[in-house]
């Protein structure tokens, strides 16, 4: 992403280069594709209104994903918003047959596991795992999308990582098929 300043970007350019990694954030966020797809939409509402005052002094992509988790933290705190485990289903995905379709529910089931104690962490270290560990930014860029200091990004991080290595110990049950594959299955 180009980190100009808002004033000599279009919103329409911006919009095009952040949307499929914002949708991808905002769905490891909610584990819902629906709700991602409106949270992005008010996230990108906010962009366009903020986009004239934006200053440049982060880059646009820090910027738009520090609005990104702000969109998610008022979600989670609406009261109608309950915390729990919503199986995630991946709808664009055909199978097809042969080996590859017994490869794909590994993945699945893998993965299935994995997201179900990523979103039992606290909403802040979650952010803070997503956008450094998956979203690909460095720690610096994490912290000012959280809106912390690099020192409390850094730490979030670290919690996240040691509450996710523990759940996954207690709640996983990690072992090779017949096959020689990892497989996971929640306790």
């Amino acid at each position: 992403m180009n980190d100009t300043t808002g004033s000599s970007r279009s919103f329409d350019q911006l919009a095009a280069e952040v949307s499929p990694r914002l949708l991808q954030f905002l769905q490891q966020m909610v584990c819902d594709r629906h709700l991602a797809e409106d949270l992005l939409q008010e996230t990108l509402l906010r962009v366009a209104r903020g986009l004239p005052a934006f200053r440049g002094t982060s880059s646009c992509r820090t910027w738009v994903f520090s609005i990104a988790t702000r969109v998610v933290a008022d979600h989670f705190r609406k009261p109608e918003t309950r915390a729990g485990i919503v199986e995630v289903e991946d709808s664009d995905v055909v199978p097809d047959e042969g080996p590859d379709v017994d490869e794909r529910v590994v993945i699945d089931e893998m993965n299935s596991c994995v997201r179900g104690v990523i979103d039992s962490l606290p909403p802040d270290h979650r952010a803070a795992l997503v956008l450094h560990d998956l979203q690909e930014m460095t720690a610096a860029e994490t912290a000012a999308a959280c809106g912390c200091s690099l020192a409390t990004a850094k730490i979030r991080i670290h919690r996240a990582r040691k509450r996710l290595q523990q759940a996954m110990a207690r709640e996983c049950t990690f072992y090779y098929d017949r096959q020689n594959t990892l497989r996971c299955d929640r306790r």
